[in-house]
């Protein structure tokens, strides 16, 4: 095929017509350009313009179902028609269960976006709340092993829990903080071979490693099972921060032998901003024996911090004051759930539930090579116009060390222009300061049209910034 025919938009086009999941887009909200420009909510609608916009941002925040809207309206009207009965009563014209219920009727569906059995998995709090709680059951820093061992570029809230965990435990962050940093200056790129002898080095000293899934800047995909596997046979705990992959990349949390996991709703799962979070603890952390007997109940199982919602059903309203944990994620809980995060992650889940991971993946992997192909062919173009190249991929090429996002790394100085560019255009990308903009195409309701018109816009801001910039012009010429 002639590369310059991947340009096309006729090209584009049959991609979306032979797309198996190109139904998908019309279960979402997409913004219309007319929607982003619009100074209110509230105000009349421009009906006329209902072109869409070029949405290329789920790693960051995920567009609505359309099925929210409907489950909301359910969820609205059972709270003002049943107040507190709806917490046990089962209505018959509602997708949508009992407020007792509302964590059960999920925790099944979401077990299997990360490849778990239900009991490993809970939905609760939010992801540096469960990444606490978690860290809480599983950092048990002793005076030799104390050490955790995160990314020296980890988003920072996950660097901002490890560094309040160690203190709460009484040692010194800068003794007990290892950073896991690219080896060269040259290559952001963070291989299993090197992660895996940064572990070797201190493994004496490790009491936990904890990782992201994927890397929020690069758009990485770790080998979780690599470094799971090596990190247990040195006798340390292995957690997991998946907010860029949840959604994005099969998991298979349970095989792989994960002692932990956490990880948002909003990005990939498309369950609205700041909502509920998602824990993973591995089937033999969360084993319950009754130790006891019926007229003095005890038991053992894993410390954690305890709540309510943790306890059985049977005795939680019991209000004797006796913690009986639920066996498995579930028993970690702490508060009872917002029943309003929870309908929004039930619409999403059921979109999840119309296809799979594995049809999702093989959408990704194609769609964000077509991506790929598009920028490398303007760089070609770049190279031989202006001598110069504005950009550089820094996510990896190989495409099993990605999800659906690349990471565009621009000459320094270029990235307010070109994002008043796209955004002018109606294009939704995300930036990380100081040069890099993170383009990612969600497969269930991107388009290979979307990632054509994205391409086709940014070479344009290329252009005009390049215009406008005699240093570059120098540089290249």
């Amino acid at each position: 095929m002639d590369q310059e025919q991947l340009f096309t938009e006729e090209y584009a086009r049959t991609q979306d017509e032979q797309d198996p999941l190109k139904d998908f887009r019309d279960h979402f909200a997409i913004p219309t350009k007319a929607d982003l420009i619009r100074p209110n909510i509230g105000g009349k609608k421009d009906e006329t313009n209902k072109e869409l916009s070029t949405y290329l941002c789920g790693n960051s925040l995920g567009v609505q179902p359309t099925l929210t809207r409907k489950y909301f309206e359910e969820y609205l009207s059972t709270w003002a028609q049943k107040g507190v009965f709806a917490h046990f009563k089962e209505l018959s014209d509602t997708r949508l269960s009992p407020y007792i219920d509302v964590d059960e009727d999920v925790r099944g569906d979401m077990a299997q976006i990360v490849g778990a059995k239900k009991e490993e998995v809970a939905v609760m709090n939010t992801l540096t709340v469960n990444l606490h709680f978690l860290m809480c059951s599983f950092y048990k820093p002793t005076k030799d092993r104390h050490k955790i061992l995160i990314e020296g570029r980890a988003f920072p809230s996950d660097h901002f829990a490890v560094e309040s965990q160690i203190r709460f435990h009484g040692f010194d962050p800068n003794d007990s903080m290892v950073f896991l940093e690219p080896p060269s200056d040259a290559d952001s790129m963070l291989s299993t071979e090197y992660i895996l002898s940064v572990i070797d080095q201190h493994a004496s000293e490790l009491a936990l490693v904890l990782l992201p899934g994927i890397q929020y800047y690069t758009g990485q995909f770790f080998d979780m099972a690599a470094i799971t596997a090596h990190t247990r046979s040195q006798g340390i705990i292995s957690g997991w921060d998946l907010a860029h992959a949840a959604g994005n990349v099969p998991l298979h949390l349970h095989d792989w032998n994960v002692d932990f996991a956490a990880w948002c709703t909003y990005k990939y799962l498309n369950s609205g901003p700041g909502s509920i979070g998602g824990s993973f603890v591995h089937e033999r952390h969360g084993q319950v024996k009754n130790v006891g007997t019926e007229d003095d109940p005890a038991f053992e199982y894993r410390p954690r911090l305890q709540g309510w919602w943790g306890s059985q059903k049977s005795s939680r309203f019991a209000m004797s004051n006796n913690f009986e944990p639920i066996p498995g994620a579930a028993g970690f809980q702490v508060s009872n759930i917002s029943v309003a995060d929870t309908t929004a992650v039930r619409a999403s889940l059921d979109v999840f539930n119309q296809t799979s991971m594995s049809a999702i993946r093989a959408k990704s992997l194609k769609i964000t090579a077509y991506l790929e192909q598009l920028l490398d062919l303007l760089l070609k173009e770049q190279e031989a116009k202006f001598g110069i190249k504005l950009f550089h991929i820094i996510t990896p090429r190989n495409p099993d060390e990605r999800g659906a996002q690349l990471s565009v790394k621009l000459e320094r100085g270029l990235l307010d222009l070109i994002m008043e560019i796209l955004e002018h255009n109606s294009i939704v990308v995300d930036e990380r300061r100081p040069d890099v903009v993170r383009v990612a195409p969600a497969p269930l309701y991107n388009s290979y049209q979307d990632v054509r018109h994205f391409v086709k816009v940014f070479r344009e801001a290329c252009e005009e910034v390049y215009s406008k910039d005699q240093d570059l012009r120098v540089k290249g010429r």
